[in-house]
C-alpha cells in the first residue's frame, strides 16, 4: 500500500514526541528533521517537503504547543492540518455542465492507465445515475481502440469508435452522437506518448480548441514518483489541466506523487485508482488521505466501501435471520463476497485506526483461504449448505476433490462455522445484540 513506509517513520518519529512529557525547541527540531527526511524518502518534491517543513516548524514552536499538557498531539494536530492543505485541503469534484454533455478530456502519458481509468470513471459516473459514453480518440497505439471497446463492455459504457480517422473529428463527432443519444458526460480517451512531445501536445490543443471541454484530467502513474509531478506540470503548462487522476495509488508507490504534484501544479487530485478491478477508483480526499498518512486509518472511505459491497434489501434479510437463529453456509458465502469485494485484507484493515502492517505483523491474514472458502462453499449442494450435519466422510471427500482442496481444509471451516453460528446464537441472545467475549476473526484471520 502507498506510504505504508512513510507512515511507519512518522509514527516512529511521534512515538519519541509522547514518550516526553515536555517539548522543548530543540526536541521539535529533532522531530521536524526525521519527517523531513521520512518525506524525501517518500519521493515528495524537494521544495515542497522544505515549505511544509517550515510551516510546520513555525506553528510547532508556538507557546500554545510547547506549553500544552499534550504537546506530541499538538503537533501530530499540526502535522495532520498540514498535510491536508499540501493535498487540497477538500475533495474536489467533477465539473458538471448545465447543459449535457459534459465533456472530460483525459490525457496523459502512454501507460499512465487512461484507457482502464477512464472506463473506471466512467462506470463510478453510471452509478451516480449519468449516462456516459466513452470516446476512442487514441489511433496510435496498437488494439487502444480495441481495449476501450472490451471495458466498455465490461463496465456496459458504450463506446463511440471511428477507426483511425482524425481524433478531432472524432471528437467532434462523438459530441453529436451524445446529444443525439442521451448521454450527458463524454469521456475521450486521448492518445499518449512515451514521451512529451510537441506532435502530443499540439493535437490535444486542437481537440482541446475545437470541443472546449469541461474537464481536463491528466492521468498519472503514482509509481512514477516525481516523474509523475514533471509530466503534471508539463501538460498543465501546455494544455491548462483541471485535475489529476492519479493510479496505482494502491500498489508500492511511496506516495511522493501524491503529497507534491497539488502543490507544484496548483491542481487537485480529483480521483484516485486503488487497485486493478473496474470499480477501484476513489475520489481523492484530503482529509482522509492524510488520516492514513498518520496510521489514523480512514473510517469514512470503510463505511462508503461497505455501502456499497452490502445490499440493503440482503442486509434487512440477513438481520431478520439472524433474529430468528438461521445462519447457514448459504449465508456465511454471501458475507463472504460481499466483504471480499470491499477490496483485500490489508487495504481493508490500512482504513482502521492503529492497523497498519507493523500492527498486522503477528496476524494470520491469509487472501487465499477466502478463496478455498468460497471454493468450498460452492462445491457443496444447496442441501448441503442449508444442512452441514448431513456431510459425512463421502461428502467431505467429494467437496475436497471438486473445490482443489483438502479433507482437513473442509473440516477447518465446518469447524469455523460451527464457532459462527454459536457466537449468532449467543447475539441472538443479548439485548443489546454484541458478541460476548473476544472470539476469533471468521475466514480463517
Amino acid at each position: 500500500m502507498a506510504f505504508e513506509s512513510l507512515t511507519e517513520k512518522l509514527s516512529a518519529s511521534f512515538k519519541k514526541l509522547r514518550s516526553k512529557g515536555r517539548l522543548t525547541s530543540a526536541d521539535i527540531k529533532e522531530a521536524m528533521r526525521e519527517v523531513r527526511l521520512a518525506l524525501l524518502e517518500a519521493d515528495v518534491n524537494y521544495k515542497v517537503v522544505k515549505d511544509f517543513i517550515a510551516r510546520v516548524s513555525e506553528r510547532s514552536v508556538g507557546v500554545d504547543v510547547l506549553e500544552s499538557l499534550t504537546p506530541a498531539q499538538m503537533v501530530i494536530k499540526i502535522v495532520n492540518e498540514e498535510l491536508i492543505a499540501l493535498m487540497g485541503s477538500e475533495n474536489s469534484k467533477l465539473t458538471i455542465a448545465s447543459k449535457p454533455p459534459t465533456i472530460v478530456m483525459l490525457v496523459g502519458l502512454q501507460g499512465a492507465g487512461k484507457t482502464t481509468n477512464g472506463a473506471k470513471l466512467a462506470a463510478l459516473m453510471k452509478k451516480s445515475g449519468k449516462r456516459p459514453l466513452l470516446v476512442a480518440c487514441d489511433i496510435y497505439r496498437p488494439a487502444a481502440i480495441d481495449q476501450l471497446i472490451t471495458v466498455g463492455k465490461q463496465v456496459d459504457v458504450p463506446v463511440f469508435e471511428m477507426g483511425k480517422t482524425n481524433p478531432v473529428n472524432i471528437a467532434r463527432a462523438a459530441i453529436e452522437h451524445a446529444k443525439k443519444h442521451g448521454n450527458d458526460m463524454v469521456f475521450l480517451d486521448t492518445a499518449g506518448r512515451l514521451h512529451i512531445d510537441d506532435a502530443l501536445m499540439n493535437e490535444l490543443c486542437e481537440i482541446k480548441a475545437a470541443l472546449n471541454p469541461h474537464e481536463i484530467l491528466l492521468v498519472v502513474d503514482a509509481m512514477t514518483g516525481q516523474d509523475a509531478v514533471n509530466a503534471a506540470s508539463a501538460f498543465d503548462e501546455a494544455l491548462g489541466i483541471s485535475g489529476i487522476f492519479l493510479t496505482k495509488l494502491d500498489g508500492d508507490a511511496r506516495g511522493g506523487a501524491a503529497l507534491s504534484v497539488r502543490a507544484v501544479t496548483g491542481k487537485p487530485i480529483k480521483f484516485v485508482g486503488m487497485g486493478e478491478k473496474l470499480d477501484a477508483v476513489e475520489l481523492f480526499h484530503p482529509d482522509r488521505m492524510a488520516s492514513r498518512i498518520l496510521g489514523m486509518g480512514d473510517i469514512l472511505t470503510l463505511i462508503e466501501k461497505a455501502e456499497q459491497s452490502f445490499d440493503q434489501k440482503k442486509a434487512e434479510e440477513m438481520a431478520a435471520r439472524l433474529k430468528a437463529n438461521k445462519f447457514t453456509l448459504t449465508d456465511f458465502y454471501d458475507q463472504l463476497v460481499s466483504f471480499r469485494s470491499m477490496g483485500s485484507v490489508s487495504d481493508i484493515a490500512s482504513m482502521i485506526p492503529g492497523m497498519n502492517s507493523k500492527a498486522l505483523s503477528g496476524a494470520t491474514i491469509d487472501e487465499k483461504a477466502l478463496v478455498r472458502t468460497e471454493a468450498i462453499i460452492q462445491s457443496m449442494t444447496p442441501f448441503e449448505r442449508e444442512n452441514p450435519h448431513v456431510l459425512n466422510s463421502s461428502r467431505k471427500k467429494r467437496i475436497a476433490a471438486g473445490s482443489g482442496t483438502t479433507v482437513v481444509d473442509v473440516n477447518r471451516l465446518l469447524k469455523q462455522f460451527e464457532m459462527m453460528q454459536t457466537m449468532v446464537k449467543q447475539m441472538a441472545g443479548t439485548k443489546r445484540g454484541k458478541f460476548p467475549g473476544k472470539g476469533r476473526l471468521p475466514f480463517g484471520f
